[in-house]
């Protein structure tokens, strides 16, 4: 066993031991490491101030008790957590998620990745995470807002404007947010962007709600121009229905290319015309008006459907996983280098499972993480913030310049941080390397607190 395999293993068991029963944060930390722990090696300042122990220990972490009553009057009781990363550069900034699936461990996970997504960005934004074991599905607006009132009576102690600065993620959408933001104006007695993807009546920015969908696709765009090529022309594979594939394809068939597939937890659709124009605006309205199902986009454009599966064989040139965490498994990135996909930007948060990652970068198929490739969402979050303190709100046109502009800054620093001498970009280890030195310096800066 060489030396860095060593040391890597040695500061993964003391993370693990630390952080038991955390699957996803020890998966999202390993994976950082891997690129960390060699440049640490080589930069003494930051190993005798042990910043990436410091950096994998959160600043804090709530958690508590939010009880609710339902449409029939029975008393319900759910869990609920703000994970405070790290504050180096900037307040606390990340998502609120209500799903059944969330835990510590996930959100740990999503903290931990936002603390480099948003350094990345080059905004002024610490990295957290917050959500609660609630599930919206099925629930009734009214039940909503009760949980998302109880919710806030404690979470509002603990957030704000200069201090952290929560948003939507999964099973957070606009109804969410603002039930969370008018009980907070409540308790507070305050109008301020203590929130962001908020209405626009009351704060909201342009673009954010395709923001993330968006982003991903300009961050290919940087990727396939680096290399005298761009999306004009090119297929992709789009795994999930939500707001990022929604925008991932709409953003994409804006630059010439189109999404051949779309998926939720049924199954998914394969259409080889392309999920775009008419078909595009039809399945938008499925899924955020009408909340179906994705089998019925086959039903009403005869496509083929395949229930239970995932996207990942379908011949392609582009990849797009919009859906989950860990939903590429080794297995689907043989198949999509079989199927000939040249080129991955994750649009979720870590939805490509470390052996996959090894395929994909064995393969020579371009991979682009989340931490920099999905950071368009938290981008325009931090764009809002930046309005709301004006009390001003920028044109449509003004807010995607800028997102443009952000991705683009993005993709440099990448490139920066991982060119090799061939001229090749790891851009795993670039995103890694360029979110940590910002984090990292401001650290050293405030010494030992």
């Amino acid at each position: 066993m060489n030396q860095s395999a060593t040391q890597y293993d040695r500061f993964m068991e003391g993370l693990v031991r630390r952080n038991p029963g955390e699957p996803e944060f020890h998966q999202a930390v390993g994976e950082v490491a891997h690129t960390l722990l060699p440049f640490i090696d080589e930069h003494p300042e930051y190993r005798e101030a042990s910043i990436l122990e410091r950096m994998t220990e959160p600043d804090r972490v709530v958690i508590f008790r939010v009880c609710w009553e339902d449409d029939q009057g029975n008393i319900r009781t759910n869990r609920a957590w703000r994970v405070q990363f790290n504050n180096a550069i900037g307040p606390y900034k990340g998502g609120m998620r209500f799903h059944p699936s969330v835990t510590l461990s996930v959100l740990k996970f999503l903290g931990f990745e936002q603390c480099f997504k948003n350094a990345l960005t080059t905004l002024p934004m610490g990295g957290g995470k917050g959500g609660s074991n609630f599930n919206p599905k099925g629930k009734s607006d009214r039940e909503v807002m009760r949980f998302c009132q109880s919710l806030m009576v404690e979470l509002h102690r603990h957030i704000g404007e200069h201090t952290d600065v929560p948003a939507g993620d999964i099973g957070v959408g606009s109804r969410e947010i603002s039930y969370m933001f008018g009980q907070y104006k409540r308790l507070e007695n305050r109008f301020t962007g203590m929130l962001t993807g908020k209405g626009l009546a009351f704060g909201g920015s342009l673009v954010r709600t395709e923001a993330t969908g968006y982003g991903a696709v300009y961050f290919m765009q940087n990727m396939l121009e680096r290399r005298g090529d761009s999306c004009e022309g090119k297929t992709a594979i789009v795994s999930g229905s939500g707001n990022v594939a929604l925008y991932c394809m709409e953003k994409l068939e804006q630059l010439g290319g189109y999404s051949v597939t779309a998926s939720d937890s049924g199954g998914f659709v394969y259409d080889p015309d392309g999920i775009r124009g008419e078909k595009l605006e039809w399945l938008k309205r499925l899924k955020e008006e009408r909340r179906g199902r994705i089998h019925e986009y086959a039903e009403e454009f005869g496509c083929e459907y395949h229930q239970g599966k995932r996207p990942w064989g379908v011949k392609a040139d582009l990849a797009f996983p919009c859906a989950t965490q860990n939903e590429i498994s080794g297995d689907d990135a043989q198949a999509l280098a079989q199927a000939g996909t040249f080129a991955l930007a994750e649009g979720a948060n870590m939805p490509t499972q470390p052996d996959a990652v090894e395929v994909l970068r064995r393969e020579g198929i371009l991979f682009a993480p989340g931490k920099a490739a999905n950071a368009g969402g938290v981008a325009v979050s931090g764009l809002e913030q930046s309005q709301n303190a004006l009390r001003i709100s920028w044109p449509r046109e003004e807010v995607d310049k800028r997102l443009q502009k952000i991705m683009a800054e993005i993709h440099a620093q990448c490139v920066h941080w991982g060119e090799a001498p061939d001229g090749s970009v790891d851009y795993l280890k670039g995103a890694n390397l360029g979110g940590f030195v910002k984090v990292a310096d401001a650290m050293l800066a405030y010494g030992v607190v």
